[in-house]
């Protein structure tokens, strides 16, 4: 069996308190997506949740980075905690309409959903059915925050079409499992304790490396995103995890510009 891939990054770039922890103090924040992609090849886009952005800014991004970096944007809360899954024919074709320039370079869209939104399979087979109809070129992982969904009648839908089921791993009380319902594995930390702004122990990450080596031994392929991003524990957990599934390549990384970093 083909090995799979491991991708991993960061919950986003654009923090303004690693400035001088990660991104020199002189580099502006135009030039912090690049500089991110020197170390890590993929991120989540976190603000497309929030506000689409424009066109434009998308053709930005795709330009800022090498021929071989990913993005996983974010499906808007529109969809999301506004609609809550209902009539997303709308809201979906505004998405990828801008979206559209980074169709060559995106890993798995994430849907995320709000803890009060109870599963509903006619609606969730709905959204499934549009996604599988009229998106078929592009992947999708979603991230539960409801207990009902934790059931095999979800998974199952999940796994009819495709649907990567986010592991989701916090000391905030989010529902977690491990269940493998597509292709794509997508695994988000939030923080062991508290949310977003806690780091992970060594051992931590070594329990871990070892579960996602074993997925990949199955040809599974992974996106594995660190979302505590408080003082750049994001940022070191993520050096820390693919050191240990490549040892020697995230000790150090080598500047363009002469500057060695080291977060260890």
């Amino acid at each position: 069996m083909r090995k799979g891939k491991v991708h991993i990054g960061t919950s986003g770039w654009s923090y303004k308190d690693w400035k001088g922890l990660f991104y020199p103090k002189n580099l502006k924040s135009n030039e912090w997506l690049t500089f991110y992609s020197e170390t890590f090849n993929i991120t989540e886009i976190n603000t497309s949740f929030y506000h689409l952005p424009k066109k434009q800014t998308v053709e930005g991004w795709v330009n800022k980075v090498p021929d071989n970096f990913l993005f996983c944007p974010k499906m808007s809360r529109y969809l999301t905690h506004m609609k809550k899954l209902h009539d997303p024919e709308e809201p979906l074709e505004r998405f990828f309409e801008v979206f559209e320039p980074m169709k060559e370079k995106m890993g798995p869209v994430l849907i995320q959903l709000p803890p009060s939104l109870k599963f509903n399979p006619e609606v969730t087979e709905h959204l499934f059915t549009i996604l599988k109809k009229t998106y078929s070129s592009f992947r999708f992982a979603l991230e539960v925050r409801h207990a009902t969904w934790m059931t095999a009648e979800s998974m199952d839908l999940m796994t009819k079409y495709k649907i990567a089921f986010v592991i989701s791993q916090s000391g905030h009380g989010f529902p977690y499992a491990e269940h493998i319902t597509a292709q794509d594995i997508y695994i988000r930390f939030h923080g062991p304790g508290k949310l977003y702004a806690s780091l992970y122990s060594e051992e931590e990450m070594k329990k871990y490396a070892q579960l996602f080596k074993s997925w990949q031994d199955e040809g599974h392929t992974l996106w594995i995103f660190f979302n505590n991003d408080f003082y750049g524990y994001a940022i070191k957990n993520g050096l820390q995890l693919e050191d240990l599934l490549n040892p020697g390549r995230a000790k150090t990384k080598e500047r363009s510009h002469g500057q060695v970093l080291t977060l260890f």
